[in-house]
């Protein structure tokens, strides 16, 4: 498994450290679960949608992919 150092300023640190204490659960996980809420996909995942709304669009894939990049353009300029 990849490893990631970030920096964080100490209140954040110990409000993540509470955060984890208070749910049972590791800081990672904290933030694994966080990235996911804020919609973070992984390829497979995302590919996995794509495959289901394409099902239910009737969409070919070409068009499918057309649509799922352009959708997550506009949502991450939000």
């Amino acid at each position: 498994m990849p490893r990631l150092t970030i920096t964080l300023s100490s209140e954040m640190h110990q409000a993540l450290k509470e955060a984890a204490l208070r749910r049972g659960r590791s800081i990672r996980q904290i933030i694994e679960e966080s990235l996911a809420e804020s919609g973070l996909k992984t390829t497979s995942s995302a590919a996995s949608i794509v495959a289901r709304a394409r099902k239910r669009a009737g969409l070919d894939e070409a068009r499918a992919i057309d649509l799922a990049v352009s959708e997550t353009k506009a949502e991450r300029r939000r």
